[in-house]
């Protein structure tokens, strides 16, 4: 196994390489959803938008827990090695894509490279430094998770307004570039590693249960009925998939996920606040930018200057969380930034269409200040006493369910942002005799009030109705947000008192 204590004579430049490629992988989000606005008024599509983001965080998602197992049995390197490639494969394939549903394929492609370049670039960090840096250095890693939302908004907009939406991926290829040239050419590892049997098993129903419920909540009232048959069935399949899954871990000798870790305190309510306080703080990330463009008729640029301060303030408790960590419990920091994230998104449900942009930028920075410290508390506290063995599946098992909140966050509150709406403009339609709409104008896709050139032909009556269901709409979705908050605020005050210290460095490894 590699160990902790393994030499890295040019430890800066790995470093530097691993924040590289956290920074394009969690980069790739935000960027994209700048851009949606103009990528769905190109390629058309409003009903399968959410599957560009989703697709990539499903894959991601099942991918994580495989390569972290997969890197404490055969070494960290060789995984994030190949990341790196896939990654930047499914970033030029990106590039190419002519419609809608090729996008959200390509993004899949994107999402499988994605889930083994970021736990991977954790566990090789925490592995490779030493215990007094690591409250720094986990705060420098979950800033920049803040900062990939920072640079992803403003570099997705200004591409995508002066350029092409392509560019916002092919951005990646110098970037994952450099990160390899610092991690092959400067990280060494240990040679010794515990080679085990690989669980495939439960990598297969892990895969297939999660494929299966994102197809179920994608499909479901759109192409088929919610009682059809189809979607029964895949409800049915992540069923029984997840409990064969959950059979498989129980008696598998390396299992994907070790339940055995889900006993201590800290790390079982670690995961759940990742998991909740991802799935809201997507839905900000993704209907803040629609609701500039689509309401209060921004531009791409725009909307990525409203989510900057959300994500200066994510920065901001990001690195005092890292900071801070030696000197407070991980309790102690989540509590009061969780309390502003609900805030936050409680806030956001008050929106209207007359609301200011200084309101709006307020309230983003709120959110923001809440969510930022999950970044990096919540992925130190995961592996908190844990050996060296332990770290890349524990890591990669609360960016897992991190993603697995984001996931299913927002394929849920997607379906309920489109039912809101299609409620709302089929009222319209009914009201209006269907003769509301200007000349060729399917005023049920909302995707024509993302460009600011289709806007202008709407007649300004027809417009407001419009823009006033779109408001309404994303405004209730906000409010269904606020539940995974709360629930990740109450998941923060069972974590206990632990806190970054050296009496737990070195317990001896548990049994899986």
């Amino acid at each position: 196994m590699n160990s902790a204590k393994a030499k890295t004579p040019n430890l800066g430049i790995v470093i530097a390489g691993l924040l590289l490629g956290i920074l394009m992988a969690s980069m790739d989000n935000t960027i994209v959803s700048t851009a949606m606005g103009n990528i769905v008024g190109e390629l058309g599509g409003m009903d399968k938008f959410v599957w560009v983001t989703s697709a990539y965080l499903v894959a991601e998602m099942a991918g994580m827990p495989i390569f972290g197992k997969l890197s404490d049995m055969y070494g960290r390197k060789k995984f994030f090695i190949f990341g790196a490639i896939v990654f930047m494969a499914g970033s030029a394939l990106c590039g190419t894509a002519d419609t809608i549903t090729q996008l959200a394929a390509y993004r899949a492609v994107q999402g499988i490279g994605g889930g083994a370049l970021v736990p991977i670039a954790f566990a090789i960090m925490y592995d490779a430094v030493p215990l007094e840096m690591r409250g720094k250095l986990g705060g420098a890693f979950g800033a920049v998770f803040g900062l990939s939302s920072i640079f992803g908004p403003l570099l997705g907009a200004y591409i995508t307004d002066h350029i092409a939406w392509q560019w916002v991926f092919y951005i990646n290829m110098p970037l994952g570039l450099l990160a390899l040239i610092m991690v092959v050419g400067f990280y060494r590892e240990s040679v010794e590693h515990s080679k085990q049997p690989i669980d495939w098993l439960g990598a297969g129903t892990l895969l297939g249960a999660v494929i299966s419920l994102m197809f179920a909540l994608e499909l479901g009232g759109k192409e088929y009925a919610w009682d059809s048959p189809v979607i029964l069935g895949l409800f049915a399949a992540f069923v029984v998939l997840t409990g064969l899954f959950l059979l498989a871990e129980r008696s598998a000798k390396e299992p994907i996920i070790s339940f055995a870790l889900f006993r201590k305190r800290l790390y079982a309510f670690s995961i759940l606040c990742a998991l909740f306080s991802g799935a809201a703080f997507i839905v900000a990330s993704v209907y803040i930018p629609i609701f500039i463009q689509g309401v209060l008729g921004g531009s791409a640029t725009n909307s990525g200057l409203v989510l900057l301060p959300m994500m200066v303030g994510s920065v901001i408790t990001a690195s005092m969380g890292g900071f801070l960590m030696v000197k407070f419990s991980y309790r102690s920091l989540m509590l009061p930034t969780l309390a502003l994230l609900v805030l936050g998104i409680a806030l956001v449900t008050t929106l209207t269409p007359d609301s200011t942009r200084l309101l709006v930028t307020l309230y983003m920075i709120m959110i923001g200040l809440g969510v930022g410290a999950s970044f990096s508390v919540l992925s130190t506290a995961a592996i908190h006493g844990l050996a060296a063995q332990q770290r890349g599946s524990a890591s990669a098992t609360l960016n897992f369910l991190r993603s697995l909140g984001m996931t299913i966050g927002i394929t849920t509150f997607g379906i309920i942002q489109s039912h809101y709406f299609s409620s709302k403009m089929a009222g319209m339609i009914t009201g209006s005799g269907g003769s509301a709409s200007a000349p060729a104008l399917d005023i049920k896709d909302p995707h024509a009030l993302l460009s600011q050139d289709t806007r202008a032909l709407i007649p300004p009556d027809i417009l407001s109705v419009i823009t006033s269901g779109l408001s309404s709409s994303i405004v209730r979705t906000f409010a269904w947000a606020v539940i995974p908050a709360v629930l990740a605020l109450l998941a923060a005050s069972f974590m206990g008192r632990q806190k970054v210290d050296a009496s737990a460095e070195e317990p001896a490894a548990s049994g899986h």
